[in-house]
């Protein structure tokens, strides 16, 4: 049961449904009938806007966003969909600071809520270090969906696992 490699710590009954979705073949069908358009967000300029504007909507007291881009998902971290990275430098005597976010190249052929939930995922880390309560309940109020997305994010990665897309 490959498929279920994306949903370790799920519960017995969630694994049971992710498997009989799979075997009955009506992955693809479930996804597409949920989410029938793709994102417009094709280059790092636009996905640097969009998750710009998602910052400023949602936590203007944080710092400014340095880098959004799409990255080959080997060149990060193994297993994940994204990452941030803060960089703090000594520069004449101040200390600068970067704050990075990269987002697997796989996302560019998802729906705009995959792309939305991952880009707030990262987003919540410039407020909230760990994967904790607050981390999740500040990921809600930016996407209040955002545990089921984060669930069908799973399915269509079981989905490309089998060389197939929604697009």
């Amino acid at each position: 049961m490959t498929s279920l490699k994306y949903f370790q710590g799920y519960p017995e009954s969630i694994k049971d449904q992710v498997h009989n979705l799979v075997e009955s073949g009506r992955l693809k069908t479930y996804l597409e009938k949920k989410y029938p358009n793709p994102h417009q967000i094709n280059n790092d300029k636009q996905l640097y806007q969009y998750a710009n504007d998602l910052r400023l909507q949602f936590l203007r007291n944080t710092p400014q966003i340095s880098k959004v881009r799409y990255e080959k998902q080997k060149d990060l971290v193994k297993n994940a969909l994204g990452t941030h990275t803060f960089v703090s430098r000594n520069h004449g005597g101040k200390l600068k600071s970067k704050h990075e976010i990269r987002i697997a190249m796989s996302l560019k052929n998802a729906p705009e809520e995959m792309l939305k939930m991952l880009v707030v995922h990262e987003l919540a880390h410039f407020k909230e270090k760990d994967h904790n309560k607050a981390f999740y309940k500040l990921c809600e109020y930016m996407q209040p969906d955002y545990h089921q997305v984060e669930l069908d994010l799973r399915l269509f990665l079981v989905l490309l696992d089998q060389g197939e897309g929604l697009f």
